[in-house]
């Protein structure tokens, strides 16, 4: 079947290494000038919800400024209209923050998608901003010209976004999937003893990676993780364990994502989703986990 266009033309933005100096402008930017407190990132990141917060937030000057377009089609609405204009504009403000915080940590053709993505929605901002100001100045009609340009720019980052989240998986759970590839029961994952103490280690239960962590010698100081980062897909085994508000954590090599290890808890994004947590036992020396809590 003949791939649809815009599909085609957005499947070329993830080849197009032109892009990279200016995606790399942006995202270096924003790694350097954010604030020193994680707990801030964190909340740019979504981490306290528990998933992304930038989708949530678009709605809001998106939802503004289509709303601000129907009255437009409408006699006698100027100053209703206006008013959703500009308060769009404001709210783009938070939600561009927020974008650029998860842009920040993407992958290579991520970037290149996300960094026309900004642009389409920046253009839109200053559309509408545009728009706002001439309408203020009673030129109506201008401003009605520039919010419907605006409104188109905001269409086509909003495709953009899409194709960022549902075809490039940026902010979704990586582990989502991991209930139907790990079998119901007890599995076991080789000799305990052959797992290093103090350091992650790595093992696979089917095709599923796991980091493996003996915290002591004793038989109970196991603990079992995914091992396949929930916000990319880093190799946790290849983290560096890290003590983080008095918990064991390990911390993903790619982004610097935060798990504690007895619980799988997100205590530091950009990773919202927590970390798949196995139980775990030792039978005759060797190490079983379950996924599903099964009993003994």
């Amino acid at each position: 079947m003949p791939r649809l266009p815009l599909v085609s033309v957005v499947d070329k933005l993830e080849d197009a290494a032109w892009l990279d100096p200016a995606a790399s402008t942006v995202s270096g930017s924003v790694r350097k000038n954010m604030p020193g407190q994680p707990a801030v990132t964190d909340l740019l990141h979504g981490v306290p919800l528990g998933h992304p917060l930038h989708p949530g937030l678009v709605a809001v000057p998106l939802g503004a400024w289509v709303s601000a377009a129907v009255l437009d089609l409408l006699p006698g609405n100027e100053r209703a209209a206006r008013t959703l204009v500009g308060f769009g504009a404001l709210a783009a403000l938070p939600t561009a923050l927020t974008g650029v915080t998860d842009f920040s940590q993407l992958e290579t053709q991520q970037q290149r998608v996300g960094i026309v993505h900004e642009a389409a929605n920046v253009l839109a901002t200053a559309l509408y901003a545009c728009s706002w100001a001439a309408r203020r100045r009673g030129n109506q009609g201008l401003g009605k010209i520039l919010s419907f340009a605006g409104l188109a720019a905001a269409g086509i980052g909003g495709f953009l976004g899409g194709h960022l989240s549902y075809r490039q998986g940026a902010g979704v759970n990586r582990n989502e999937d991991l209930p139907e590839e790990v079998p119901d029961g007890w599995h076991s994952l080789g000799p305990v003893d052959g797992f290093p103490v103090g350091q992650p280690a790595s093992a696979k239960l089917g095709s599923v990676p796991l980091m493996v962590l003996r915290t002591a010698a004793a038989d109970d100081g196991v603990s079992v993780l995914a091992g396949t980062c929930s916000h990319l897909g880093g190799p946790l085994k290849e983290g560096h364990l890290e003590e983080v508000r008095g918990q064991l954590c390990v911390v993903c090599p790619w982004h610097g994502s935060t798990f504690s290890v007895a619980s799988g808890e997100v205590i530091h994004g950009p990773a919202t989703a927590p970390q798949p947590v196995f139980r775990t036992r030792v039978r005759g020396g060797q190490l079983e986990v379950s996924l599903t809590g099964a009993g003994e």
